[in-house]
């Protein structure tokens, strides 16, 4: 729906031209007021076309065509801000590729004698490499010996080579894991490109390969996120929808720059934060002092902190113990507090586990779940940027305020960007006050003006990088983890059975991890099916890659 142009006598108002302080001052209020009737009133008209959708649809009739968002002539919501946070671009130098090119045979090819004239010599040859790719069979019959033992009245068998177990080769079942969970092809298409190149097989066996094959990489997956969050004191973490056998579910990303693990969860409360930090395992509760702590900041009531007395301090409980001692009527807890309870136990429980590597930082956005969980919390700079991005002013003057914080806000950007480059006491402090000055000084845009105020709120969390130069300043990485699940899901609708979502949980965060080790998918895979041990185990890679990081432990 279309907003009515401002007039133009209201657009031209200069408020810095008048001299009155009484004046400009009850001039700005004004123009707040008629900025948020208007954001009231394109409300009303929104809510008041969805009504007549409802009422046409009752009567039998079709509403309005949904159109996606960001296609409407009406305005968009893409709230990218990669335009403005870009810097000035790095010199392009092409990479040579001859030197990563692997010759697997040589060809000479001859000129026809009977082309050249009679005083020509050959004056040797000239190289050109042409790299080609041939996809073809290689199906392998297999003749067993068979040895028989009559007094032991047993068959001895040839074993095949590793890798060859079952009916399907190594090379087979790299390749289609490959292509679903790295190259993002469906398994119809897997299918069908298969079966065109030779080989027969159904749909469902297809299915089952990349389902079934995971058992084999479900340590190795447990042992990347462990030794993932060992590398680093910080860890990236974000979530995307889900659907699994078509119910709603969610996919949390953690990561850092050595790993990137997948798990899909039903909720994405604060225990299943907790849940995704402690790698999945079964849950745990503790009461201790850091329970006390988390009770009193979840806001449970003293006097129902008093009635906690029975429950057994300074030792593990398991789920359903603790759900035994919370239900019980002497404790006259309600469904909230319990949960407060249980959240409180929770953290303290991973946070006292000498067994499991404690995250120190997290960084992410400011989602109420993430909170309250580690030491720290360092909240993303171009999430926080999306909140000013959404507001959509209605008056010039209120643009313009818009616009200038904006472009200020991302001039600061690069200026973290810089101190954590080179930090200096004189830039951690100058720093500290230039935040101060930009998200406190009022605009006379109201809505900008609270936006400012709830920024200014979260200083701490977005100032943690003056203190740890080491921190990144967005949750980019987890983000674009997000985006392949989201890309994984697009293609296949989300797995249709507990192990079809195990199945892309694992395989996605091998490949992400081989992805950011410098590894071949699909090298990594025929390793591990043949057992040919030429890579390392992807753990043992993340631990002797992080003192390269040079992050330490600050």
């Amino acid at each position: 729906m279309a907003e009515r142009p401002v007039p133009e006598a209201i657009a031209r108002l200069d408020l810095a031209s008048m001299a009155d302080v009484g004046t400009r001052q009850a001039i700005v209020a004004l123009l707040s007021l008629v900025e948020e009737l208007v954001a009231e009133n394109q409300a009303l008209r929104t809510e008041l076309a969805q009504v007549k959708d409802e009422l046409t649809r009752l009567k039998g009739g079709q509403g309005r065509p949904k159109i996606p968002p960001g296609k409407s002539a009406g305005g968009s919501t893409d709230y990218s801000s990669e335009q403005e946070r870009r810097t000035a671009p790095k010199p392009w130098q092409k990479r040579g590729k001859q030197d990563r090119v692997q010759i697997d045979r040589t060809e000479r090819v001859a000129v026809d004698p009977a082309t050249l004239p009679a005083d020509a010599v050959l004056k040797g040859y000239e190289t050109v490499v042409v790299q080609d790719l041939v996809l073809r069979t290689d199906t392998v019959a297999f003749e067993q010996e068979v040895w028989y033992s009559p007094s032991e009245q047993r068959s001895y068998r040839a074993q095949r080579p590793a890798g060859y177990e079952g009916t399907f080769g190594p090379h087979l079942r790299t390749l289609v894991l490959t292509l679903a969970y790295s190259g993002g092809m469906s398994e119809t298409k897997i299918h069908e490109l298969v079966e065109d190149h030779g080989i027969v097989i159904s749909a469902g066996t297809v299915s089952n390969l990349l389902t079934e094959s995971r058992t084999a990489f479900t340590t190795e997956a447990r042992a990347v996120l462990k030794a993932g969050l060992a590398s680093t004191p910080y860890q990236h973490l974000d979530d995307t929808s889900t659907r699994v056998d078509g119910k709603g579910q969610y996919c949390q990303i953690l990561c850092n720059p050595l790993y990137t693990a997948y798990q899909t969860t039903p909720g994405k409360d604060r225990l299943t934060v907790i849940d995704v930090l402690r790698g999945g395992r079964p849950r745990a509760y503790r009461f201790d002092q850091e329970a006390d702590r988390h009770l009193v900041f979840l806001g449970l009531s003293t006097a129902a902190r008093a009635r906690l007395a029975v429950i057994p301090r300074e030792q593990e409980l398991d789920e359903a113990t603790l759900t035994a001692l919370v239900a019980a009527p002497a404790l006259k807890l309600g469904p909230r507090q319990q949960q407060q309870v249980r959240e409180a136990l929770a953290v303290a429980a991973y946070l006292a586990d000498p067994a499991w590597p404690v995250v120190r930082t997290l960084v992410c956005d400011d989602a109420p779940q993430f909170r309250a969980i580690t030491e720290e919390v360092a909240l993303c700079w171009i999430h926080e940027g999306r909140h000013f991005k959404k507001l959509t002013p209605y008056l010039p003057q209120h643009q313009a305020a818009l616009a200038d914080i904006l472009k200020q806000f991302w001039a600061y950007y690069r200026e973290l960007l810089a101190y954590r480059e080179h930090p200096t006491t004189q830039d951690r402090l100058r720093l500290d006050a230039h935040f101060d000055r930009l998200f406190g000084t009022p605009t006379g845009y109201q809505a900008l003006d609270d936006r400012l105020a709830l920024t200014r709120d979260k200083k701490p969390e977005l100032l943690l990088v003056l203190t740890h130069p080491e921190l990144p300043l967005h949750n980019n990485p987890a983000e674009l983890g997000a985006r392949q699940r989201v890309r994984k899901r697009d293609v296949s609708f989300g797995p249709r059975s507990p192990a079809g979502s195990a199945a892309w949980d694992t395989f996605m965060t091998l490949a992400a991890t081989a992805r950011k080790l410098g590894l071949d998918f699909a090298a990594y895979l025929r390793d591990r099916f043949t057992k040919a041990g030429q890579i390392p185990p992807l753990a043992d890679l993340i631990t002797a890659r992080a003192p390269q990081l040079a992050l330490g432990s600050a």
